[in-house]
């Protein structure tokens, strides 16, 4: 007879003794903190980091959002910014048009992988190419989630998904496509980066993305682009616990997180890649002598 060890409990109805409230509960542009995503869902970790930046930059009366096709479009009766609803992929052209007549008002698009990279890819490409200044933020978890979870144009080799049950196999379905590299090489895009969600620290992180990407739209620097790897534990078939280790795990291998495209300076995800990994040998050896210095 085997033993299962009984996984600790955590009393969640009172704060441990303590703790103290850092940051407010729910960000001063979101109506309700109740929503339809799936449990374990990583997108609306992404869009409190977004909307709080909004806030900071006292962007609220100008911001306006255009969203794609996809599991977070329900959001948009729950965030009190204005909004427009595009066609599937189309999220872009859209907010080329609202940035041309409201030049002076802050404009981004919500989308997903599935309504960017598959449905419209020459929408953000050729929007990035003419360097409208605008931000489109990208929430990449490999799937289409909203039709059941089936693969899409980012999904890596080897992930599981509806319609590759046996993983992404590269001679049948193709490779994924690196959507922030191909960015980044354009000339009219002056801000390109991929954040995630899968922790505190890398939710940090990507909204000093979101902070420095709609910085360069309100400089009229020209496009900004920020790619957010999210959770999506149903899509993946995984429990909803496993769906933080699991992204890091496969798509945050292939869609290396960091900034792609800084003042000018493109780096590939190669080149990020060993910068992470130069990083993380830097920690563990400071970790090793007694402690992380500043």
């Amino acid at each position: 007879m085997t033993t299962v060890a009984k996984r600790p409990v955590l009393d969640t109805a009172t704060a441990p003794a303590g703790a103290r409230v850092v940051e407010p509960l729910k960000p001063a542009l979101l109506l309700t903190q109740e929503h339809h995503m799936c449990p374990g869902c990583g997108e609306p970790l992404a869009l409190r980091a977004f909307l709080d930046v909004i806030a900071e930059l006292g962007a609220v009366d100008r911001a306006i959002a255009v969203a794609g096709i996809g599991c977070y479009t329900s959001f948009s009766g729950s965030v009190d910014v204005d909004l427009v609803q595009a066609l599937h992929g189309r999220a872009p052209s859209v907010a080329t048009g609202v940035k041309r007549m409201l030049p002076d008002s802050i404009v981004y698009t919500l989308q997903g992988d599935g309504d960017m990279v598959n449905e419209g890819l020459q929408e953000v490409l050729h929007t990035a190419a003419r360097g409208e200044n605008v931000t489109v933020i990208l929430l990449n978890n490999g799937v289409f989630g909203e039709t059941g979870g089936h693969m899409t144009a980012t999904t890596v080799l080897g992930q599981r998904t509806k319609n590759t049950l046996d993983g992404r196999d590269a001679a049948y379905h193709g490779y994924p496509i690196l959507i922030g590299d191909l960015i980044a090489q354009l000339q009219g895009a002056t801000y390109v980066a991929r954040g995630s969600v899968h922790n505190a620290g890398a939710v940090a992180r990507t909204k000093k993305m979101f902070r420095r990407a709609f910085e360069a739209q309100i400089a009229r620097e020209g496009f900004s682009f920020v790619e957010v790897l999210t959770m999506c534990p149903t899509g993946w078939f995984i429990p909803t616990g496993e769906g933080p280790a699991y992204m890091t795990e496969t798509l945050g291998e292939v869609h290396i997180m960091g900034e792609l495209k800084v003042d000018g300076r493109v780096r590939t995800t190669d080149e990020l890649h060993a910068e992470n990994v130069a990083k993380q040998a830097e920690v563990e050896a400071q970790l090793a002598a007694g402690g992380i210095t500043a």
